[in-house]
């Protein structure tokens, strides 16, 4: 196989890989909603966490100390 054939065929698999791509390159819907629930899934807990009162009272005392500075 010569030097040019493989340049051929190389350049055809590349093309082929690029359409592709281009086919897969965004989610369907059902990949969509998974990943929308798992979202506010994450966003609820994350909610939960920082309105709890141990996480409540750190960000208080952090907000506190910042606003008590002397300049």
């Amino acid at each position: 196989m010569g030097v040019e054939m493989w340049g051929q065929l190389c350049a055809r698999a590349l093309r082929c890989r690029a359409r592709a791509v281009r086919r897969d390159a965004g989610m369907v819907t059902s990949e969509y909603a998974m990943g929308l629930i798992a979202a506010v899934g994450f966003a609820g807990l994350l909610y939960k966490v920082v309105t709890s009162g141990q996480v409540r009272a750190a960000l208080q005392a952090v907000v506190e100390k910042a606003l008590d500075v002397q300049f």
